[in-house]
C-alpha cells in the first residue's frame, strides 16, 4: 500500500483553488493527494481551451450574477461553483503518454462502483459525445454529459477534467447531486474509498504545507487572477 494524503485547506476563493492546486502539482508532499476545496464564495472556473468573451457572453446569457472567474488549468467547459463538492487528485503519471479517456474513465469507474456498494444507483455515461474545445467554447459542462461523467437519472452529477504535469496528473472534479454539500462527508467518503481503493492507498490528513500555501498565494496573483492568463484565447 502507498501513502496518500488528505489536504484540508481554510476557505478560498475560485482564483485561490486553482493555485492552490497548481502549487501541490509543483511541491508533490506525496505521490497522490486529495483535496477537498472548502469555498469562500461561489465562483465560476472554464476550462483551459475556451474562448474567454463567447465564455463571458454565456455567464450573461444565464444571468449569472458570480464575478469571480478564472480558467482551469484542465479543461472542459464551465462550472459553476456554487452548490457543488469540489475536489482535486494528484496522482502518478510516468511518461509521455497521455490517454485522458482511459483516465478519466478508471476515476469514474472506480467513483460509481463504489456509490453502487452503497446501493446509490448511478450511472457511468457509455457513448460517444464532443469533446470541450476552442470551436465549442461555451459549453456548461453539467448541460452537455460527455463520455463517462456519472449520471443520476439521467443528469450529469459528476465531471472532471485532466492536465499532466510532468510525471503527474491532476485531475478536478465537480460532484453536483442536490445533496453535494449537505451530506458532504458521505460524499467525501466515497470518493476517499473509491480512490484509495483503485489505487492501493492508505490515507492520511495533512494541512497544506506552508511553501505549498505561499507559492500558491504567488501564483493566484501572477495567473489566475490576470487578464493575461484569463483572456489567452
Amino acid at each position: 500500500m502507498e501513502k496518500g494524503l488528505i489536504i484540508e485547506t481554510q476557505p478560498l476563493d475560485v482564483y485561490e483553488q486553482m493555485a492552490a492546486d497548481e502549487a501541490l502539482c509543483e511541491a508533490r508532499p506525496a505521490p497522490y493527494i486529495l483535496r477537498f476545496y472548502n469555498w469562500k464564495e461561489p465562483g465560476v472556473t472554464f476550462g483551459y481551451s475556451q474562448r474567454r468573451k463567447a465564455v463571458g457572453e454565456a455567464l450573461a446569457a444565464a444571468g449569472s450574477p458570480i464575478t469571480a472567474v478564472t480558467r482551469r488549468p484542465t479543461g472542459g467547459g464551465i462550472v459553476f461553483h456554487e452548490t457543488d463538492l469540489t475536489f482535486s487528485f494528484i496522482f502518478p503519471s510516468p511518461g509521455v503518454l497521455f490517454e485522458p479517456g482511459k483516465t478519466y474513465e478508471r476515476l469514474h469507474r472506480s467513483i460509481n462502483a463504489e456509490y453502487a456498494r452503497l446501493g446509490i444507483p448511478f450511472d457511468l455515461l457509455n457513448e460517444k459525445t464532443r469533446d470541450y474545445a476552442v470551436n465549442d467554447p461555451v459549453m456548461d459542462c453539467f448541460s452537455k454529459p460527455v463520455d463517462k461523467d456519472i449520471l443520476y437519472n439521467g443528469k450529469k452529477v459528476l465531471g472532471g477534467a485532466l492536465r499532466k504535469f510532468g510525471e503527474h496528473m491532476l485531475y478536478q472534479a465537480s460532484f453536483q447531486a442536490p445533496d453535494a454539500r449537505l451530506n458532504a462527508a458521505i460524499h467525501r467518503n466515497a470518493v476517499i474509498r473509491a480512490l484509495g481503493g483503485e489505487y492501493g492507498l492508505t490515507w492520511e490528513s495533512a494541512a497544506l504545507p506552508e511553501a505549498a500555501a505561499a507559492k500558491a498565494a504567488e501564483i493566484a496573483g501572477d495567473k489566475y487572477r490576470t487578464a493575461a492568463w484569463n483572456g489567452r484565447i
